[in-house]
């Protein structure tokens, strides 16, 4: 018998200190495969000026990077070193609903001085990331967003992997932290950062051996930022980079690495060839408002190595099932303004004190140990196409937890059949994806610009064994 999620998050403190829902408890005999410690610290991100209130995954520096093997079992040890509660969400997996990392959706808060292990066996490939999904804002905007790598079982060829945590601080001249929101901006496009980063460094500098194969794997930590991206540079001498996959699902074709756009939560693999020319440097740089600006170099050195882009094996595709879209089911969303009365509950997963949106004219009212009811249900192995409304000026990040939804089509523009499970959606548009529901539980459907989804724009869609 399935107990309702009101009887098992309301046990109590009973509940909150004991492991209750499989995989969640205190650190187990067998060790980790790895581990990550949640805690507050001092670090220089603004030259000469220590930001203090920093959160991270680990006590020195940016959250690790986390690599596993597709198909292979990998746990997680997370300890909680705040002085609030937090969970980690694995952004783009495909996982048992219990190891998702939603509070009171899939599990409860980890308490301070808590560890609980997450335990999977991720069935795709690609470039993935995580980050907390409790007390969302304050703790990823501080910091707490990491890279997480899943690779293939058969080595494609490159000479390097190097991944690239892309995403913005609000600091101030002094490296203190401005406010990490405003209402105003909140009710808009989202609050932007003042200093762009890649890996907490301004403008870093990758030295790769000349003529080499390099895989650049592009993640979005951000809360806000939207923009368009370009790898260029190098061409005289012999670079080139070509996008080969987006959001950890590999591209039929490759596409070309300039005037990509990138949303947060969304993700992108370039393949690049170093230039041969010693000194020669090709530039990630990224465009807002007609601007570019740099985010990082990629400097050749020794002598060419000569390598080929047309030496790399094909990435093989994620094992996704194809809707049958005669048979599929339509769900209709529409994304836009609250329409009033009740504002957010109190939760210890914090609030921002507004519900400016809503899915179906439904603002989530905050993370509580009794969500709200689904926004839909699906049953297990059926197609559905999920068809989105857009009705605000503003673009939307969509993301829907454990499964991966196919492009189909927009009243704007042409899509191409791309799997995601992040879609940018522009404002006023009408698009429709296509998925299997394959992963029972309760899964997170939300809009990535932070303040959004903690002011009313999120929900949840059941998916019944």
């Amino acid at each position: 018998m399935r107990l309702s999620r009101r009887a098992v998050m309301m046990g109590g403190a009973a509940f909150l200190g004991a492991p209750a829902l499989a995989g969640f408890a205190t650190r187990r005999a067998l060790a980790a495969d790895a581990s990550l410690d949640a805690g507050r610290l001092s670090h220089e991100i603004v030259a000469g000026k220590p930001t203090a209130d920093m959160m991270s995954f680990a006590a020195d520096g940016p959250p690790p990077v986390l690599r596993m093997t597709q198909h292979q079992p990998y746990t997680i040890d997370v300890t909680n070193r705040l002085d609030e509660v937090t969970t980690v969400h694995w952004h783009g997996l495909r996982i048992a609903n219990e190891m998702d990392g939603v509070p009171y959706l899939t599990q409860a808060p980890i308490e301070g001085g808590e560890t609980c292990r997450y335990r999977y066996t991720a069935p795709d490939a690609g470039t993935f990331w995580y980050h907390p999904h409790c007390n969302t804002l304050e703790q990823m905007a501080r910091g707490m967003t990491g890279v997480l790598i899943v690779e293939e079982a058969e080595d494609p060829g490159f000479d390097r992997d190097i991944p690239l945590n892309i995403r913005d601080f609000r600091l101030g001249e002094n490296g203190t932290f401005l406010s990490l929101y405003t209402p105003r901006n909140a009710a808009r496009g989202g609050t932007t950062g003042t200093v762009a980063t890649v890996d907490w460094r301004r403008e870093p500098v990758h030295d790769l051996p000349a003529g080499s194969l390099v895989r650049l794997r592009l993640a979005v930590t951000d809360t806000a930022r939207i923009a368009t991206y370009d790898i260029d540079g190098g061409e005289a001498d012999g670079a080139e980079a070509r996008l080969i996959a987006l959001d950890a699902n590999p591209l039929a074709g490759a596409l070309p690495s300039k005037g990509f756009v990138l949303a947060p939560g969304q993700r992108a693999d370039v393949a690049l060839r170093v230039p041969d020319r010693e000194g020669a440097v090709v530039t990630l740089s990224r465009r807002r408002f007609g601007e570019a600006a740099p985010l990082a170099r990629f400097r050749a050195v020794g002598a060419s190595a000569g390598r080929d882009l047309a030496e790399l094996q094909p990435l093989p595709p994620n094992p996704v099932a194809e809707p049958d879209l005669d048979k599929a089911e339509v769900l209709d969303f529409l994304f836009g303004w609250t329409p009033g009365g009740d504002g957010p509950l109190p939760s210890i997963c914090g609030t921002l004190g507004y519900t400016f949106w809503s899915i179906n004219r439904k603002p989530w009212r905050g993370d509580v140990p009794d969500p709200a009811a689904p926004l839909a249900e699906m049953r297990l192995g059926r197609s559905y196409i999920l068809r989105m409304k857009n009705e605000t000026p503003n673009s939307h990040p969509i993301h829907l937890h454990g499964h991966t939804f196919k492009l189909l089509r927009s009243n704007q523009r042409k899509l191409p059949p791309w799997w995601t499970d992040t879609v940018l959606m522009q404002p006023q548009e009408v698009l429709e994806v296509a998925l299997v529901a394959d992963n029972p539980g309760d899964w997170a459907f939300h809009c990535h610009v932070i303040e959004h989804q903690k002011t009313g724009f999120s929900g949840y869609l059941r998916v019944n064994a």
